[in-house]
């Protein structure tokens, strides 16, 4: 297992945390020189917040922890391709490394829906790899969108 996939495996163990907790089974970490900085998940149905996404959740939480919003130096490991206010969220935290699991066909802005992260608005650049287990972090989100739909639950 090389070091995405490890990081990756504790960002999934988030997603999962998130489905116990009946969210969209999304989970991030941010990792600065081999060394977990914070972890989150989804929470936007329990904390009644649209912008508490993964992403937004591990970003507020590393910044606390670091003492700043610029989280230089660091990776971000989510496990679904970020919509367009996680990208720019993370382009403002200036992170310098995304990996992601699986793409977003449908709100994924680093390149599935549109790519935004080469659009010459943004001052920051970041590196980006997707494909990340993928299979394990694409099998979440399946399962718990088929398990609502069985359940004529709407998100």
């Amino acid at each position: 297992m090389n070091n995405d996939e490890k990081w990756m495996t504790l960002a999934i163990k988030q997603a999962v945390k998130a489905d116990t907790e009946g969210e969209v089974p999304v989970g991030a970490v941010i990792v600065k020189d081999g060394q977990l900085i914070a972890q989150a998940h989804n929470q936007p149905i329990s904390t009644n917040d649209a912008t508490a996404h993964a992403e937004i959740q591990v970003l507020r939480a590393a910044g606390k922890l670091q003492k700043n919003y610029r989280l230089i130096d660091t990776t971000i490991y989510v496990t679904l391709e970020p919509c367009a206010m996680c990208l720019g969220a993370m382009m403002h935290a200036r992170i310098a490394r995304m990996v992601y699991g699986t793409s977003d066909p449908k709100t994924g802005v680093c390149g599935s829906r549109v790519n935004l992260t080469t659009e010459s608005f943004f001052n920051h650049k970041m590196e980006i790899s997707g494909g990340v287990l993928e299979i394990e972090c694409k099998e979440l989100l399946q399962s718990f969108f088929k398990s609502r739909r069985k359940d004529n639950l709407n998100l």
